[in-house]
C-alpha cells in the first residue's frame, strides 16, 4: 500500500514540476532529465508513469485544461442550475488572478497551451469562448451591454482581450511596472479597461 501511495505522489509531483518548467522555458527546451531533477526522481520513473516525454506533455495539457474547466464551471454556475449573474461577471483575468497565486505557472502555461496545435488547447478555447458568449448574452439581458452587429465577434473580442493579459503578462509588467495579475495591477488595468468599454477611447475616468 505504501508504494502505491508513493507512486501517486511522485506521479503528481512529476506533472507539476513539468508544468512549471514548460511554462518557464517551453516544452521543447525541457528534457526528461530536467524534469527528473526538479521532481527528485529518476528519469526511468517518469517513463514508467507516463511512457514518454510526449505522454507527460499530454498529461500536463489535460491537467491545465481540467483546472480551467473546473474554474469556469464554478464561476458560471454551470451544472448546478443557476443562471449567470450578469452584474457579477468577472473578466477571465480577474478569475485567474483570484484563483491562482501570483507564482502559479498555470497562467503562463495557458498561453502555450492555447497557441499550440494540440487537442486540449483547442477544446479549452472553445469552452472559454462559450463562457464569454454566455456572459455577453447575460449582460445584454441585463442592459449592461449592447448586442452590437455581431454578438459572436463581440464575445470573441472580449475573450481575446482577457487572454492577452494572461499571455503577455510579463511584457505588460515590464512596461507598466506592475504585475497585471496582482491586486494593484488588476485595479489599475480594470479601471481603464472598464472606462474604454463603457464610453470609448475618448472617455476619462471622471466621465
Amino acid at each position: 500500500m505504501r508504494s502505491l501511495v508513493d507512486d501517486r505522489t511522485s506521479r503528481a509531483r512529476i506533472r507539476d514540476e513539468a508544468l512549471r518548467l514548460f511554462a518557464r522555458r517551453g516544452a521543447e527546451a525541457v528534457t526528461v532529465r530536467d524534469i527528473a531533477a526538479a521532481a527528485s526522481v529518476s528519469p526511468a520513473l517518469i517513463l514508467r508513469h507516463y511512457g514518454s516525454k510526449d505522454g507527460l506533455c499530454e498529461a500536463v495539457d489535460d491537467h491545465v485544461a481540467g483546472v480551467f474547466e473546473s474554474m469556469l464551471a464554478n464561476v458560471t454556475g454551470s451544472g448546478d442550475g443557476e443562471a449567470l449573474d450578469a452584474e457579477a461577471v468577472p473578466s477571465l483575468a480577474e478569475v485567474v488572478a483570484g484563483t491562482f497565486g501570483v507564482d502559479s505557472p498555470i497562467p503562463a502555461y495557458l498561453g502555450r497551451l492555447l497557441i499550440g496545435d494540440g487537442r486540449p488547447g483547442a477544446e479549452l478555447f472553445r469552452k472559454l469562448y462559450s463562457v464569454s458568449l454566455e456572459a455577453a448574452i447575460a449582460l445584454e439581458r441585463n442592459g449592461a451591454m449592447a448586442r452590437g452587429t455581431d454578438r459572436e465577434v463581440r464575445a470573441a473580442f472580449l475573450l481575446v482581450n482577457d487572454l492577452a493579459v494572461l499571455m503577455l503578462r510579463s511584457r505588460l509588467q515590464e512596461v507598466l511596472g506592475v504585475d497585471p495579475l496582482s491586486a494593484a495591477g488588476m485595479q489599475r488595468w480594470g479601471a481603464e479597461v472598464l472606462t474604454v468599454y463603457r464610453s470609448g477611447l475618448g472617455a476619462s475616468h471622471d466621465q
